[in-house]
């Protein structure tokens, strides 16, 4: 049965869409990355919940999973050309989210920005 989807956003949602692959999205636009690596720089995520997005990226051709042939094994995940695609995408959604945190702190909202750093975006 074919997926229908009712607006591209969707689609696109479908792909990116969740807590940790556009963190994830964002580190790997500094260079490939070993899982070590991503899981150190992403707070709060699991190796299981790590393991698991970087499947699903790979799977929808978003990053690229190397393997080294030595010992101990060696892994590196990587932007794809479609995965590249997607950053003018997600500097418009860190921007967004940057100028929503703004106005709520203007209304006396208490809400933090941990790391206002989305420069991974910017390299693709």
């Amino acid at each position: 049965m074919a997926k229908i989807y009712q607006l591209g956003i969707e689609a696109t949602l479908a792909v990116i869409g969740g807590k940790w692959k556009p963190l994830l999205l964002c580190h790997l636009g500094n260079g490939p990355q070993r899982p070590g690596q991503l899981h150190r720089k992403v707070e709060g995520i699991t190796q299981k919940m790590l393991t698991q997005q970087l499947r699903e990226l790979e799977a929808d051709g978003i990053i690229s999973r190397k393997v080294y042939a030595q010992v101990p094994p060696k892994v590196e995940y990587s932007l794809t050309e479609q995965g590249k695609s997607l950053g003018h995408v997600l500097v418009a959604m860190s921007e967004w989210g940057e100028t929503t945190i703004a106005q709520k702190r203007a209304n006396g909202e208490l809400i933090e920005l941990k790391n206002p750093d989305y420069s991974g975006y910017l390299n693709y």
